[in-house]
């Protein structure tokens, strides 16, 4: 058992894993509110891909741009501040709603607000995230694997409870619940976070506003010389383009047309979330013992396999279970790399570096969407499944056949990386 002293010392990390918690708890029915809410008032997979499109594309903007901001505002305020703004763009989506009503438009103007103003302080917090771990007795992996843990555990407890709130109170419900959840993690943040000075930032003196675009190519020319992580955020733009939309408009649109409840589709993302869980327990108790390329490789290889499920149309139970066994297995990927690159990166430009990552990770992510919503509407559900699981099943085939990520080393001390 702990010590007491040990305990205390853990306080502001459990802090911060309770604002990811409730944080990623509202996201995760926003995630799930607004393409239902969509789909059922406009009938359109199109509409519902632009929608969920236009969410994603801020993780672009802010990854170009916001890292530098993150960096010279300081992690802490970065992130109470982010999500008191969310919270004010979130709720306008219902208020408005509900009287003077919503336009198409105005809805995706919000949603762009709400990402927009939201990736700032996730940034702020996987940054703050490390100086946290010092101290406390844990490894970078373990602690990693918590932290992947907890906005899991949202998805899960969320995900059910999404779907039953949709169909007995409708969509607008879940929003409020979303920026409620931004004012509970801000308040969290601020008051049991310590602010901790990162040695480096560009808070800095030296650090002037002429100074900002130069902080924001330092990002990018820094993951453009690591090889290791250049080539795994490529594998997983990629991934971006030709997996996750799944989750955003293709698993909706199966759900309407083959079960036609909303709850059916919250037990199937509630499979996705405990097998998340799952892969991320066994990486906190195996990771010593995984071997790194087996582990992105073969997670990305054998999650393809169980997509093959949704292909067959079986009941609902086996398209959850399935999903559940993909997630077990390509869950360890997240914290892997969360370690990876805290080893690689220096402290004072892990907002650069991140926003780098993001914008490069997701930038093919909003394409994704709005071309499977395209062909849904175009060749059908059936086409578009077979497209979906054939392109996912080249890609790891095409990881193996690169080097680098063939050959992973076990990571170094940042200020030593040059390359892999």
């Amino acid at each position: 058992m702990a010590d007491r002293s040990t305990l205390q010392s853990r306080g502001p990390l459990y802090a911060l894993l309770a604002a990811n918690v409730v944080s990623q708890t509202g996201n995760s029915l926003s995630y799930l509110a607004i393409p239902w809410f969509v789909l059922t008032t406009t009938g359109s997979a199109t509409s519902t891909g632009i929608a969920v499109a236009v969410g994603a594309l801020p993780v672009i903007i802010v990854g170009i741009f916001g890292g530098a901001i993150v960096d010279r505002l300081g992690y802490k305020p970065t992130s109470v501040v982010s999500d008191i703004a969310s919270c004010v763009a979130v709720l306008l989506i219902p208020i408005l709603h509900q009287t003077v009503g919503i336009a198409f438009w105005q809805l995706l103007v919000l949603v762009f607000l709400g990402a927009l103003l939201d990736m700032p302080g996730s940034a702020a917090r996987g940054s703050l995230f490390p100086e946290l771990v010092a101290g406390t007795g844990l490894t970078l992996e373990r602690a990693n694997a918590a932290y992947s843990v907890t906005g899991r555990l949202a998805s899960t407890l969320s995900a059910p409870v999404g779907g039953i709130l949709i169909a007995a109170l409708g969509a607008t419900t879940l929003l409020y619940l979303n920026a409620v959840s931004f004012a509970i993690s801000a308040a969290i943040v601020a008051l049991r976070v310590p602010s901790r000075r990162v040695p480096g930032t560009t808070s800095d003196a030296a650090r002037r506003i002429d100074r900002y675009l130069a902080d924001v190519r330092e990002g990018f020319a820094f993951l453009y010389r690591d090889r290791l992580l250049l080539w795994m955020v490529l594998s997983f733009s990629i991934g971006g383009l030709v997996a996750e939309p799944l989750y955003a408009v293709i698993l909706p649109v199966y759900a309407h047309e083959r079960y036609g409840s909303a709850i059916n589709l919250g037990f199937i993302f509630t499979g996705l979330a405990v097998g998340s869980i799952v892969g991320n327990v066994i990486f906190a108790g195996l990771n010593q013992r995984l071997p790194r390329s087996g582990v992105i490789i073969g997670g990305f290889a054998l999650r393809a396999a169980a997509f093959w499920a949704l292909v067959f149309v079986p009941p609902w139970g086996v398209i959850a279970g399935a999903i559940f066994i993909g997630a077990v297995l390509f869950e360890p990927i997240n914290p892997l790399f969360m370690t990876i690159f805290q080893k690689r990166v220096p402290s004072g430009m892990r907002g650069r570096v991140l926003g780098a990552v993001a914008a490069l990770g997701a930038g093919t992510f909003p394409l994704g969407i709005a071309t499977y919503g395209y062909l849904l509407d175009r060749i059908d559900l059936d086409a578009t499944l077979l497209l979906f699981v054939i392109v996912n099943t080249t890609l790891p085939v095409a990881m193996y056949l690169t080097p680098v990520l063939r050959n992973i080393r076990v990571p170094v001390a940042a200020d030593q990386v040059s390359s892999p």
